[in-house]
């Protein structure tokens, strides 16, 4: 594996009476596509929120870039911030904010760049994400399920972060609209030098552009490594994942191609 970028040491969390994980640890290389697998409840988006920073776990450590962030500074954290950028579930758009203007938000509060400047950069990664630059001047509303992750995935690339968070970042899209973001997040990933860490339930995202992956179950890092390796795992939580009918054809449709 690459230089960690990542490490979870330990980490536990509850939310009130319930707890979600039981002291779990995990390593994310520089430059991979690391995905967070796991049923619902299982505490992946928990894990996600933890390493950005809006949620803190009750024991263990995270370390981002080299950074422990039991004991960071306020001014420590928010330039870790702009370190990272954050695709949500939802695309969390304004919508009262056109494209650009969503796209922009970023750059106008955090930097001292001019409107023309901002204006330039906006416009390049709206490019970036394969949008037309027509689209520039529409709101959320008018976007299809498809836009507005692109334009989200868009907003994230703003600040040029290093590591990118994606929370099941093809819910809600078509099996083709899907494996175009797949695509797109493999190439830019390629292209830009990316440590992507993305929360899925997507067998297809896993098979075709994640590097490594954990699976989450029962509290735990139930497996971590690579798809081959992962699959020799003999956890329950493993094989209903991967030895159901839909791991089976989809491992099917990997060896026939």
């Amino acid at each position: 594996m690459s230089e960690p970028v990542i490490t979870v040491t330990n980490v536990v969390t509850r939310f009130g009476p319930n707890l979600i994980h039981d002291h779990i640890s995990l390593t994310v290389g520089q430059a991979e596509i690391y995905g967070l697998l796991g049923g619902s409840g299982a505490g992946k988006s928990t894990l996600m929120r933890e390493m950005v920073m809006l949620l803190l776990p009750q024991e263990g450590e995270i370390t981002i870039l080299g950074t422990a962030l039991s004991t960071i500074s306020r001014a420590d954290a928010a330039a870790l911030r702009r370190q990272w950028g954050v695709l949500f579930q939802g695309g969390a758009l304004y919508s009262s904010l056109t494209v650009a203007e969503n796209i922009g938000i970023t750059l106008k509060e955090y930097t001292d760049l001019s409107a023309n400047l901002i204006g330039d950069i906006v416009a390049m990664k709206i490019n970036m994400v394969g949008l037309p630059a027509q689209a520039a001047e529409l709101y959320p509303a008018e976007l299809s399920g498809g836009m507005v992750k692109r334009v989200s995935l868009a907003r994230a690339l703003a600040m040029d972060p290093q590591l990118l968070f994606l929370d099941e970042p093809t819910s809600g899209l078509d099996p083709v609209g899907a494996e175009a973001f797949d695509h797109l997040i493999l190439k830019l990933r390629d292209l830009l030098g990316l440590t992507v860490v993305m929360v899925t339930h997507d067998l297809d995202s896993i098979w075709t552009i994640v590097d490594r992956f954990a699976v989450l179950g029962d509290q735990q890092v139930v497996a971590e490594g690579t798809l081959a390796e992962v699959r020799k795992n003999s956890h329950p939580i493993v094989q209903d994942f991967f030895g159901g009918a839909r791991g089976r054809i989809r491992s099917l449709g990997a060896v026939t191609k």
